[in-house]
């Protein structure tokens, strides 16, 4: 405006106050005084003329037809002559400038007369004091300061703010008391403009001066009454679907706010996908409106800030979720993967979005919001894997692809719970919140349903594979047979399959494999020992004892001492024939070859058992209500086999020698050693064949099992010594002269199964031979001696050399004495026996 205009402008609004001294001018005259009294010559330009006046008549139009205080009586008269006359003043200056003049006088002059009858608003105290306004209605000041709020924005990059921003919100400042602006009403008219300008550009940096502004309203408590009253009676009003919605000052402002940031967060996890710091300021002016416009409903809430995190979780995960549902879905065809195992893993992706992004975000205004978010998704998937977990029975391609991923999507929920509220905190957590799905219950009653099932098919492999042996060495490396190897190999591809399943276990399936196992283990080694013969089947008979005497032993009792003498059955008799030594060796050695491996097999079981627990936290208390060990100690899972195996392995061993010394070696040791007399039948002879046997033997056995079938044979040998020296029947007989040869002997065969220390360690040997020497020791003693301690342990008391009744009466059976003899015929009445034949 030139310097003459300004002088015009003055003049108009003295015009404009005429008759006003003292009072208040509160009309809308100012823009009809300036359209009078300014006329076209004060501009330079014609275009700037036509903008200036087109202005005035637009304040007119806003003042008078579209936001009057008091409204028209004849509303729709008054408001068609109103806009007639601004339109004939419009068009006046397409006239000729005589013409156009008169028309534009007398227009101005109607416009008076109508104006001024409605400009007039009624008198009421106001925070601004008694001060001209350009307009009677709120809503024109509103608008008119946002439209000069508009400024502060950067020509050249609109999303910027200007630099001479602050000089600029300066001067606008000194326009409130025309307009009727406080410094409440200024933040929330600048925050919307800067929010409407950021959703125009995107750009953050408005946002956070919203941010700045909106926090800058105080509370409705902080608030004066005069300026209660004064935000309570700016009131606005929206006609849609032949209604009237009112709104107040706050709400026609902060409420379009409200709803762009209430559709972004509701759908959080599709608006704001690349990152939470934009995200962040949202949800402060979110919260920040949401404060606000509480107040103004007069809305009274515990916990508002959460209760709408709440609504934001719960829409924008339900609309995530359903996406990735749908989108799984339509690969599902093309996919190979079921469809629930898919979409656990998506869904295991998701909540890793929303603890890693989003929740950060929320939990300043909710602390448990990603107890919330994986909650609901908990649910949901959930809800999609019930009736698969209803109708799934056995291991099939299904259950082994979705049980593994559901319960990786479950526990991976419990940890995202637990890093929140602490694992003490998960327990009332799970009981509140989640359903567990429990898959690992489910799990093992179909794992155990396949277990029990291998098992069977395990058993039954395992006795073919022992049925099948021969029992020769698979080489002279390999000294076992090939039965346990094929046994190992079975077990081992069952384990394989065990472990190569990813569904969820418990102990008590890997337990109930372990027993198993354990089983068939056992089984073998039954089946290993199953011809194995009790040792009343290969030692002979007893004979019936009887009392030296030279005369002829009588018929009848010899006769019947035959017929007591038991023979062996054929069928076990032809068996024992069968177990030659080396074959007993090829047992032995596969026995020992299936425990040496066992802790192998645990090892392998116990490994794998603890890498299949090693990613899982431990919330299966929390889910189960009880404790449970995660990785489990497989040590002793397998001691029955142990037990088993050790216990056939002294068996084979007791066997092997028994076998040795009263089968094979029965008619040289047991029938003729000692017979007749001691020095006509001695040891010696029988050391040479022992020799034979023992080089044998250690050929096909592993070293390990070495001294432990040499001992049995050992303890054989010494069982057959006893055997011949008290059981020997009425062809051995004994007196003190025969002890040294006896100790002698004794001694040979002690210090053969030493071998100089090549074979049993000394003590082993001293040991065993130990229990021998006493009954030798008996038979250097005296007759009369001997008599003296027999009838002192039959009277109750203790025999001096350590010996039983039964031991020292076998001695004097044995003896070549007519005093032991008449003894023993007379008060135990032994028959005697025929005398020795030369």
């Amino acid at each position: 405006i030139t310097e003459s205009m300004d002088i015009r402008t003055r003049q108009g609004l003295l015009n404009a106050m005429v008759g006003k001294v003292g009072k208040r001018m509160d009309n809308l005259l100012i823009p009809l005084e300036l359209l009078c009294c300014i006329s076209r010559a004060e501009f330079s330009d014609m275009k700037a003329y036509l903008r200036w006046q087109k202005r005035q008549l637009n304040m007119l139009e806003e003042g008078l037809i579209n936001h009057p205080v008091v409204g028209f009586g004849e509303l729709g008269r008054k408001v068609n002559e109103l806009r007639n006359l601004f339109r004939k003043i419009e068009e006046s200056e397409s006239l000729s400038p005589s013409a156009a003049e008169v028309q534009r006088t007398e227009c101005l002059r109607s416009l008076r007369e109508v104006a001024t009858s409605f400009s007039e608003r009624p008198a009421r105290g106001d925070l601004t004091g008694e001060v001209c306004h350009w307009a009677d209605g709120y809503h024109l000041n509103a608008a008119l300061y946002e439209k000069m709020l508009g400024s502060v924005f950067d020509t050249l990059d609109e999303g910027k703010l200007t630099e001479e921003v602050e000089e600029i919100l300066e001067l606008l400042k000194s326009t409130w008391r025309i307009l009727g602006i406080t410094e409440i009403i200024h933040d929330t008219c600048y925050a919307w403009v800067l929010f409407r300008q950021f959703v125009f550009t995107g750009e953050q940096g408005l946002l956070k001066v919203v941010i700045e502004h909106l926090r800058k309203i105080p509370l409705k408590e902080q608030r004066g009454p005069q300026e209660r009253l004064h935000l309570k009676s700016l009131r606005s009003s929206v006609d849609a679907d032949d209604s009237c919605q009112d709104f107040t000052f706050f709400q026609s402002f902060l409420s379009p706010v409200q709803k762009w940031v209430d559709k972004k967060l509701n759908d959080y996890h599709l608006h704001f996908s690349e990152g939470s710091s934009m995200m962040v300021d949202i949800v402060t002016v979110a919260m920040l409106t949401r404060r606000i416009l509480g107040e103004e409903n007069d809305k009274a809430m515990e916990s508002p800030d959460r209760d709408q995190i709440d609504r934001y979780i719960t829409s924008s995960v339900k609309s995530a979720f359903m996406k990735i549902a749908h989108s799984v879905e339509i690969k599902a065809d093309t996919s190979h993967e079921h469809v629930l195992a898919s979409l656990a893993e998506e869904t295991k992706k998701l909540l890793k979005i929303e603890a890693n992004i989003f929740s950060p975000v929320l939990s300043r205004w909710h602390p448990q919001a990603a107890v919330l978010s994986a909650s609901l998704l908990h649910k949901l998937y959930g809800n999609k894997l019930g009736p698969f977990l209803e109708h799934a029975e056995h291991l099939t391609e299904d259950v082994v692809s979705v049980f593994p991923a559901a319960d990786s999507l479950e526990q991976y929920i419990m940890s995202v719970m637990a890093s929140v509220v602490g694992d003490d905190g998960l327990d009332s957590l799970c009981r509140q919140k989640l359903v567990p799905y429990e898959i690992e219950s489910k799990s093992g009653m179909v794992v155990l349903r396949w277990v029990n099932g291998q098992l069977e098919r395990v058993e039954t492999w395992v006795k073919r594979a022992a049925e099948q042996e021969t029992w020769d060495p698979i080489s002279p490396q390999q000294r076992h047979g090939g039965s346990i190897v094929e046994v190992y190999r079975i077990i081992e591809e069952t384990a394989d399959q065990f472990f190569a399943f990813k569904v969820p276990m418990r102990i008590g399936e890997l337990n109930s494999f372990c027993r198993g196992i354990d089983k068939a283990f056992q089984i073998y080694t039954q089946l290993v020992t199953q011809p194995i013969v009790d040792k009343e089947d290969l030692v002979p008979p007893v004979p019936v004892l009887t009392r030296y005497k030279k005369e002829l032993g009588i018929k009848a009792f010899v006769k019947k001492e035959i017929q007591e003498v038991r023979p062996v059955d054929e069928r076990k008799s032809s068996e024992i024939v069968q177990l030659t030594m080396s074959k007993l060796c090829v047992r032995l050695n596969s026995l020992y070859y299936a425990i040496s491996q066992l802790g192998k097999l645990e090892d392998s079981i116990s490994e794998r058992w603890a890498k299949r627990q090693s990613d899982k936290i431990n919330i299966r208390r929390s889910m189960n209500g009880k404790s449970k060990s995660v990785v489990s100690n497989q040590k002793n899972q397998f001691d029955g086999s142990r037990k088993e195996i050790n216990a056939a392995i002294d068996r084979v061993c007791e066997f092997t020698g028994l076998k040795v010394i009263f089968w094979d070696l029965q008619q040289p040791f047991i029938d003729n050693m000692y017979k007749n007399s001691v020095s006509q039948a001695r040891l010696d002879t029988i050391v040479e064949v022992l020799d034979l046997v023992l080089a044998q033997l250690c050929d096909v056995i592993v070293e390990q099992l070495r001294d432990r079938v040499v001992t049995g044979l050992l303890q054989a040998s010494l069982d057959g010594l006893v055997r011949v020296i008290l059981d020997g029947g009425p062809t051995r007989v004994f007196s003190p002269n025969d002890a040294p040869l006896l100790e002698e002997d004794l001694e040979i065969l002690k210090e053969f199964f030493i071998s100089g220390g090549d074979g049993l360690p000394r003590g082993t040997v001293e040991n065993l031979v130990s229990r021998v020497r006493p009954v030798i020791n008996l038979i250097k003693q005296e007759t009369r001696v001997l008599i003296d301690d027999l009838r002192e342990v039959t009277q109750g008391g203790k025999s001096k050399f350590g010996s039983d009744s039964k031991t020292l009466l076998r001695v004097l059976c044995h003896r070549n004495d007519s005093e032991a003899s008449h003894y023993v015929k007379k008060h135990f009445k032994i028959p005697s026996s025929a005398p020795p034949s030369t």
